[in-house]
């Protein structure tokens, strides 16, 4: 039986998503928690990685087991055993022919900044932070330069393992409430930092250090150097991936519902 399982979890604690030799990742938390209600090691494949610091809100995972239990009782008996800020939200049965990651036909992240004199307190570790003032015309016309498909090697982590970094950019949606800036994401898939990447320009242009036009330059550089530093992850959450509807998978979890 495949069985697929929706995750949300903070990740200022861990060091990512991927199994680590230490450890303390989301997917070693996890999978230590499925052996312990299996009484057996079970292996899991995620949709989407996630860096250290990163949020989830919807991680979807796939693992396949002999075991023949109610979905809620793979949320409950998992849960059982995850820390408190690891939540399995929800549990569904699904056929051999689903792959939690080659399945997904797109993947959605959502950043929040907060734009104060003063830095975050009781968000510390939730929103990115700046203190200079935005300029939201400004953002929006620079992220109109980076929709479609390009080539994101300017944006692109040195460590990046993916074959090509050709990616098309649907979604760069911003949008302001009170203090906080969210900027919504879509693409086929992303590259290792593209999204904080693209975080560092944006913010650049915002505060008036850059023009829009700017980023136009930087895609075309193809070169690392050529764009703002990485961007902060404690703002960063991976909203989902996106599949089918065939697959009658749920779009979102619980832990949606705090996001300004």
């Amino acid at each position: 039986m495949r069985i697929a399982l929706g995750l949300s979890y903070l990740g200022n604690a861990y060091q990512g998503w991927q199994s680590q030799p230490s450890g303390q990742t989301v997917q070693d938390h996890l999978e230590r928690a499925l052996g312990e209600f299996a009484t057996q090691p079970i292996a899991t494949l995620c949709a989407g990685r996630t860096d250290s610091g990163v949020h989830g809100l919807m991680q979807v995972v796939h693992f396949d087991t002999a075991l023949d239990r109610e979905p809620f009782s793979w949320v409950r008996g998992t849960n059982r055993y995850l820390p408190h800020d690891i939540a399995v939200e929800w549990a569904q049965p699904v056929s051999d022919g689903f792959h939690a990651r080659a399945s997904a036909v797109a993947r959605r992240y959502v950043y929040v900044l907060r734009e104060s004199a003063v830095r975050p307190s009781v968000d510390a570790g939730r929103v990115g932070w700046t203190f200079r003032p935005l300029d939201g015309r400004a953002m929006e016309q620079a992220a109109q330069l980076l929709l479609g498909e390009h080539d994101f090697t300017s944006f692109r982590a040195s460590a990046c393992q993916a074959l090509s970094p050709i990616k098309h950019l649907t979604v760069l949606d911003i949008a302001r409430r009170g203090a906080y800036w969210r900027f919504d994401f879509q693409a086929n898939a992303f590259l290792h930092h593209m999204i904080r990447n693209l975080m560092g320009c944006l913010v650049q242009v915002g505060q008036g250090l850059q023009s829009p036009e700017w980023v136009r330059d930087v895609l075309a550089a193809r070169d690392r150097d050529a764009a703002a530093p990485t961007f902060s992850p404690d703002g960063l959450y991976f909203l989902g991936p996106v599949y089918d509807p065939a697959w009658g998978l749920p779009n979102r979890t619980a832990a949606y519902d705090w996001l300004p």
